[in-house]
Order: structure tokens, then C-alpha cells, then sequence
């Protein structure tokens, strides 16, 4: 009973966690709307596939309350290959005859009246045309990922990755379940609320709603490599961040580019922002000026402004965060 109760409150979690992402990134304004909204549909899809199985589980649905449900995998999955497609096609705009793709999900709707869900051999028919739906999009999704990661940043190649590989655990969840392994229908929402949380984290921690914040740069990934190794150069051979006034206007003059080329090259082949790797530079400087038996009497300060720093407070926090330990401590260690 108490094992009941666990996973009844498990998988709801996910449902409500799931169902807030989908409205949130419906709603928002900020990054590529049309990546967002793909990405939204495909997790209310799931949300309306997880939640037929976790409340049939408890509570016996009526036929047309299961096909309801489980017509959610028949915009998700189209939605899922549509939202590759806005990540690694810059100019992808949706148009009037992409609408056939989701031509499945309104026929199954209109026809859920008549759909038979009995558990004869017409139900698992049915049942399975919805599932190897979801299998010939995963394909689809598989394949363009596999031609477009060598052209695209390292980071959006990753992020989708993994969100296929979590769809593609969650299609053999419900394959089980289609040849009537019953162990397998309450783990597929089990799986899938650990999958939405962790989506959550990544959204949160590595603002992954913003991958395709330079969707509108002409900058591939080959002009974003070749000019990182031009700033890199910079840095290492003129030491250019021992300017403590050092902006990404000053990189932009001195290289000849535009100051967002330059923050897009350094976040796609570092994934770090233009100050965070700046500061790298300063800190690696000041770690070597701290050893340096030149500097053995030398106050913090001065090795913050050698470094590259305005202020001790910002060089203190910058090095404990890199390092892990103020700089006097690393001095003493």
C-alpha cells in the first residue's frame, strides 16, 4: 500500500511538473518562440500519454478516456522532429503543408468514437500504430541529428541528444506494455516524471530555453570555431586581459567583427560567457603570480590588479568559485 502510494505521488509530480514546462514555454517570450513551442507540444504530449496510464492505473478510464490519452503521442511525436529542426536550421520556418504531420492526431480524435479498446486483436492494432508512430519520428529525429551534429555547437547537439535518448527509453516503456508486459505500464510515467525533472534542472541550471539566442547570427559552427582560435590567440599572445576595462566592444575593434560574433564564439566553444572566460584567463594569471617567488611578499591586492582584476572583492570571489579556496589559502597551500 505504501509502495502504491509512493509511486501514485511520484508519477503525479512529474505529471504537474511536466504540464508547467509545457504552459510556461508556450507563454514565453523570450528566445526562438517557434523552438520553444515545439518543445512545449511535445511535452504535453507525453503529459496526456503518462497521465492516461497513471489514472487508468488507479482508477479504470472509460474506452474514449484512454484514446484521448493516448492520442498525445500523435502530436508529440511529429513536435519532437519539428523541434530539432528549429535548432539546427536557423531560417526553419513551419508552413501550411507541415500541418500533414499532425493529420494523424485530428483523424484519431475525430475517430475515437469507434476506435476499439477492448483488448481483442483490433485494440492491439490500434495501440500499435500510435506506438510505431512515435518509432518512425524517433527515426526521423535520430537521423537529422545525425546529419546536422558535425555543422552545429557541441551544446545543442548534446541537449537534443539527450532528449532523445529519454523519448526513445520512454518508446520502449510503452513497447512492453504493448505486448502486455505488465511491469512495464506504471515504470514508463515512473521513468518519465525522473526524465521532466531531469529537464528541469538542465532549464534552470544551464538555460537551455536559450539555445537558439544566436539563431539569427550568420556565424556556423566552422566560422564560430575559426574565430575563437583568433581571440584565443589574442589573449595568449598579447595578454589582452590584464585590461581590467576589457569589454567585448574592445575584442570586437581590435578583431574587426561584430561584439555578439564574438560572445556567440566564446559561449558555443566554451559554454561559458565572454566575463566568465575572461576571468579564467585572470585567474590562471593570478594562480602563476602566486607562486611566483617575485610576488611571495606581495599583498593580494596587487595580484588582483597584475591579473587583470578592478577590485579585490570581485578577484576574491572569481578565484574562490574556479579554485575552490581564497587566494591567501591557495598561497599558503
Amino acid at each position: 500500500m505504501l509502495t502504491t502510494g509512493l509511486i501514485l505521488i511520484l508519477a503525479s509530480l512529474g505529471l504537474v511538473q511536466g504540464l508547467f514546462l509545457s504552459l510556461y514555454l508556450l507563454t514565453l517570450k523570450n528566445g526562438h518562440t517557434t523552438s520553444n513551442k515545439f518543445l512545449a507540444l511535445f511535452l504535453l504530449g507525453l503529459t496526456i500519454r503518462v497521465g492516461k496510464s497513471v489514472l487508468n492505473y488507479y482508477v479504470p478510464l472509460e474506452n474514449w478516456q484512454n484514446n484521448i490519452g493516448i492520442s498525445g503521442i500523435l502530436f508529440a511525436s511529429p513536435a519532437l522532429w519539428f523541434y530539432g529542426k528549429t535548432l539546427f536550421y536557423k531560417q526553419f520556418s513551419f508552413s501550411t503543408k507541415d500541418y500533414i504531420h499532425f493529420v494523424p492526431f485530428f483523424l484519431f480524435l475525430f475517430l475515437i468514437p469507434v476506435i476499439p479498446r477492448h483488448g481483442n486483436f483490433e485494440s492491439f492494432w490500434n495501440y500499435g500504430l500510435v506506438v510505431f508512430h512515435l518509432l518512425f519520428y524517433l527515426i526521423l529525429s535520430w537521423t537529422l541529428l545525425r546529419k546536422n551534429k558535425s555543422n552545429t555547437s557541441r551544446e545543442i547537439v548534446v541537449w537534443y541528444r539527450n532528449i532523445l535518448i529519454g523519448a526513445t527509453l520512454i518508446w520502449l516503456h510503452y513497447v512492453g506494455n504493448l505486448f502486455d508486459f505488465k511491469h512495464y505500464y506504471i515504470r514508463g510515467p515512473i521513468f518519465y516524471s525522473l526524465l521532466i525533472y531531469a529537464f528541469s534542472y538542465l532549464f534552470l541550471n544551464r538555460h537551455k530555453f536559450n539555445l537558439q539566442k544566436y539563431s539569427s547570427s550568420a556565424l556556423d559552427k566552422k566560422g564560430s570555431v575559426a574565430l575563437f582560435q583568433k581571440i584565443k590567440t589574442l589573449f595568449d599572445t598579447e595578454e589582452i586581459y590584464l585590461d581590467n576595462s576589457l569589454t567585448l566592444q574592445t575584442i570586437s575593434e581590435k578583431l574587426g567583427v561584430k561584439s555578439r560574433e564574438i560572445s556567440q564564439a566564446v559561449n558555443e566553444n566554451t559554454q561559458q560567457n565572454f566575463y566568465e572566460f575572461v576571468n579564467r584567463y585572470r585567474i590562471e594569471k593570478a594562480t602563476t603570480l602566486l607562486k611566483d617567488a617575485n610576488y611571495k611578499d606581495a599583498k593580494i591586492a596587487t595580484i588582483a590588479y597584475d591579473s587583470g582584476f578592478g577590485n579585490v572583492t570581485s578577484f576574491n570571489l572569481a578565484f574562490k568559485k574556479v579554485m575552490g579556496a581564497t587566494p591567501s589559502t591557495y598561497r599558503k597551500a
